[in-house]
């Protein structure tokens, strides 16, 4: 029963379930995560890119991984395109909660651009690889290894500018990032912190799980599309934790670890199809992407840009309380969704 298609209604409750947990492990993963970027002295940017970024994309990674290996390609690709899609409009929510500017202007950094550029660059790789001649490596495609090696390379890039060519301007709105005053957990050492910080991310881990395999039983016993099931609602419970850290992050004041964790996150879920492919055993899953899944990824490559241009633009206020982006990224994941959906 466990590994088998399950029933309707047990589907839906381990799905509604496991997300819900997955946001509670999100809520606490902000408050070790923004202590331990204090600590480590590593600033919000990259460790909330990095480390933050990682854990809170463990469950898409195990959604992707379960789907591939058990023979759904368009359900692991969907996934983690989809996830790309929805965490990027976490930045758009988390910015109606910080009602006092445009969040992309109090959040400015050198690192979230950079994080966004390679972003850009991995969905990029993704979806020539989806194009290219069905040519596999020991089963996996080439790009694998490439898109591995863009994403180290970006990270020793990002993380070597000791003396940056490029600052914001500061403002009386923006909010730097500077060690917080009070620690939450003082008193704690370093191993304590980073034991819980392993145990609230294996819990994301295991709602990763179920979530997949609750997925694919909507599939098999609804007829539902694959592309729909993996691309939107996997997708939007792959984008809880980052969506549900951004706004206790920027409930925190961390507003930089705000917008690193979501397009660092958005990062390490390009990877995930470098998981998927691996997992996969019937050739490269990049190969098998149908138009649905095409179709979402360049959606995700666009609101990427547009994020892009709102950090850069800076926008103290714009349309309805949030920035031009804002609004702009929300019209495209919505077009998305119902261009999927019929």
């Amino acid at each position: 029963m466990l590994f088998g298609v399950w029933p309707v209604a047990g589907a839906v409750a381990v799905f509604v379930t496991a997300a819900c947990l997955t946001a509670v492990f999100g809520v606490r993963l902000v408050a070790l995560g923004d202590t331990l970027a204090d600590r480590t002295g590593w600033g919000e940017a990259f460790f909330g890119a990095v480390f933050f970024g990682l854990a809170t994309s463990l469950s898409g990674i195990m959604m992707t991984a379960v789907s591939a290996a058990n023979g759904l390609p368009e359900l692991a690709y969907g996934n983690a395109v989809g996830g790309i899609a929805a965490q990027t409009l976490a930045i758009v929510i988390a910015d109606a909660v910080y009602r006092r500017v445009n969040l992309e202007h109090a959040a400015a950094s050198e690192e979230n651009l950079l994080f966004g550029c390679l972003l850009i660059v991995l969905l990029a790789s993704g979806l020539l690889a989806s194009f290219s001649p069905e040519v596999t490596v020991f089963g996996f495609h080439p790009a694998s290894l490439v898109m591995v090696a863009f994403y180290w390379g970006g990270l020793q890039l990002i993380r070597g500018r000791h003396q940056p060519m490029w600052r914001a301007v500061t403002t009386r709105e923006t909010r730097p990032d500077v060690q917080a005053e009070h620690d939450a957990f003082a008193g704690r050492a370093a191993a304590w912190l980073w034991s819980r910080f392993a145990l609230t991310a294996a819990g994301v881990v295991v709602s990763g799980w179920a979530v997949a395999r609750a997925g694919e039983s909507l599939v098999a016993s609804t007829g539902m599309e694959a592309g729909f099931v993996g691309g939107v609602l996997m997708g939007v419970v792959n984008a809880l934790p980052e969506t549900v850290a951004a706004i206790a992050a920027v409930r925190r004041g961390a507003l930089t670890l705000a917008v690193a964790a979501v397009i660092g996150g958005n990062c390490l879920d390009a990877l995930n199809l470098v998981i998927g492919d691996l997992a996969f055993r019937d050739g490269s899953l990049f190969h098998h992407a149908t138009g649905d899944q095409l179709f979402l990824t360049t959606a995700a490559l666009l609101m990427t840009a547009v994020l892009l241009g709102g950090l850069l633009v800076r926008q103290r206020r714009g349309w309805w309380r949030l920035g031009f982006d804002g609004v702009v990224l929300a019209a495209i994941y919505l077009s998305a969704v119902l261009v999927l959906a019929f």
